[in-house]
């Protein structure tokens, strides 16, 4: 992306939902994104997902603290390799709460789960909810390198009403409250966009969640 002549501004897309960019500054961005590598790797590495009605996943997951699979969470990469789930890292849970401190001005549980998504220029993530936790502690979402079209929806449908956002790089979103239930996608990733110094070709998101589990 060009640069632009004045910084992009926070947006509320729905009441309780929150888009901060340029959250992340270049250093934290390949800092995350140096833990994530290694994060990735087996066991318990980058994994393709299938849905029970024999779909694919194009977006590969790696997942930290509990792991998810369609539909529900397990201590074990029950749908991979069958062992056990990366423990869920501290500064994660430092950065969720800082995160939801910033978004919202108030305080947040102790987060649990990291789902980390890569995509690469392919790659889609259908409309859904995330529904199979049993809290309604915000849900955060970091986005490093590739731009993309993250679409946000309400609480009733998969369809319209919804808000089209662009997150780049270092961008947050954060949603909870009214919206923690709200159905949300990628419809869209732009190759090529991620800031050259990163280092990364494709984009990664990083979504952080309370489990209550």
């Amino acid at each position: 992306m060009d640069a632009e002549l004045f910084p992009r501004a926070r947006t509320e897309p729905a009441p309780g939902a929150a888009h901060l960019p340029d959250w992340l500054d270049p250093d934290r961005q390949r800092d995350l994104l140096a833990a994530c590598r290694d994060w990735a790797r087996p066991p318990a590495g980058l994994r393709t997902v299938h849905t029970p009605g024999g779909g694919t996943m194009t977006a590969r997951q790696v997942c930290l603290g509990w792991h998810w699979y369609p539909y529900g969470y397990a201590r074990t990469v029950v749908d991979g390799d069958g062992s056990p789930v990366k423990p869920f890292p501290r500064r994660l849970g430092d950065l969720a709460r800082e995160a939801v401190r910033d978004a919202f001005g108030t305080t947040a549980p102790p987060y649990d789960i990291a789902l980390i998504n890569f995509y690469d220029g392919d790659a889609r993530m259908g409309m859904h909810r995330d529904g199979d936790e049993k809290t309604d502690a915000p849900v955060v979402s970091l986005s490093l390198g590739d731009t993309c079209l993250f679409r946000f929806g309400n609480t009733e449908t998969r369809t319209r009403p919804y808000t089209d956002v662009e997150l780049r790089s270092g961008d947050l979103f954060v949603f909870g409250g009214p919206a923690r239930l709200a159905y949300h996608g990628v419809p869209k990733v732009y190759p090529g966009t991620a800031p050259p110094e990163l280092g990364l070709n494709g984009r990664l998101n990083i979504t952080l969640r309370v489990g209550g589990l």
